[in-house]
């Protein structure tokens, strides 16, 4: 069985969704990392042409980037 390079691309994007969100309490920046692997998984669903998939994706990065924002303020408090 082959994978091709869109299929890669979506199971490191996802693969990377999912470290990033275990890690998550570990510091914010964690956080935005999991910004960013959603925003990954969003180009893949787009790319892929399952584009509920990439509008809900981005969805999770914007709530995710507001969570690093209110993480940030709170630890430099």
């Amino acid at each position: 069985m082959t994978l091709d390079p869109l299929t890669l691309f979506g199971l490191a994007a996802v693969s990377a969704m999912l470290l990033t969100y275990a890690l998550e309490d570990r510091s914010a920046w964690f956080v935005l990392a999991f910004a960013g692997a959603c925003l990954l998984a969003s180009a893949y669903g787009f790319l892929q042409g399952a584009w509920p998939f990439g509008v809900v994706e981005a969805i999770w990065a914007v709530v995710a980037l507001r969570r690093f924002w209110q993480r940030r303020r709170t630890e430099a408090s």
